[in-house]
């Protein structure tokens, strides 16, 4: 009877598992640059002494769909959206250099180059400073230029160059922050083949209507675990209702 219990158990236990991760994609569908969470899940046997009829579900890892979500345009000078693959770079909060898809960006009280969220956007050469009262434009390659208002068009400044990578998806790992890094720790170099779209963001990559198939589908295959649990139940008291009676 154990065996039935614990089998349905496991399988509860990690379809709820999946639920959640279902219910943050969800959650972030409209979250600009976000990529979705999968799950991945195996078959362990049980090893006894008996013969191997049993076998738990174990979660063994969380990836992430790095397919590209769709490009928004806004028009704001301080918007860009990686094209194809590659990253933005930001420095985290705990100072380390970490990749993002999230092109809103904005200039700070002391006219460094911010993330909506604070975090500094790291260019080539370090922190990007903006000069106050200018019009600022970003190349496709990430070149960021401005211009002092009320003087010519012909007088551009270059004042930086957005850091933009392209490390091999494998070796990506989502942190707790919702940014990735690199699975070694290796800072990656910059790439010059990633380039960027200005005035234009790009969406999450979460296909709403699917996500909501698979919640029904899980929460079916969850009260099918369920209802496993209820025939133990009712198995054993029967069991013990036929011992009684001998």
């Amino acid at each position: 009877m154990d065996r039935l219990i614990y089998t349905a158990m496991t399988g509860a236990k990690h379809l709820l598992e999946q639920q959640t991760t279902n219910a943050h994609n969800l959650a972030n569908a409209t979250t600009t640059g976000f990529k979705a969470q999968l799950d991945s899940f195996r078959a362990v046997p049980v090893i006894s002494e008996g013969l191997p009829t049993r076998a738990f579900v174990v979660d063994a890892t969380v990836g992430t769909d790095f397919s590209t979500g769709v490009l928004q345009h806004t028009g704001r000078d301080l918007d860009v959206a990686v094209q194809g693959k590659g990253w933005l770079v930001v420095q985290g909060e705990d100072g380390t250099e970490k990749m993002t898809r999230h092109g809103s960006l904005k200039i700070s009280e002391n006219g460094i180059l911010q993330t909506q969220n604070g975090l500094q956007v790291v260019g080539e050469g370090g922190p990007i400073t903006i000069p106050p009262e200018v019009t600022i434009a970003i190349a496709k390659d990430g070149t960021i230029s401005t211009i002092p208002m009320g003087t010519k068009p012909n007088a551009v400044q270059t004042i930086g160059r957005l850091k933009l990578v392209n490390p091999p998806e494998s070796n990506l790992v989502r942190g707790d922050d919702g940014l990735f890094k690199t699975k070694d720790g290796v800072i990656p170099d910059a790439d010059a083949a990633v380039t960027v779209t200005h005035g234009s963001l790009e969406g999450s990559n979460v296909n709403v209507v699917d996500s909501m198939v698979t919640m029904i589908n899980l929460a079916r295959q969850f009260e099918m675990q369920m209802k496993l649990l209820s025939n133990a139940e009712s198995n054993e008291t029967k069991a013990s209702q036929i011992l009684t009676l001998g």
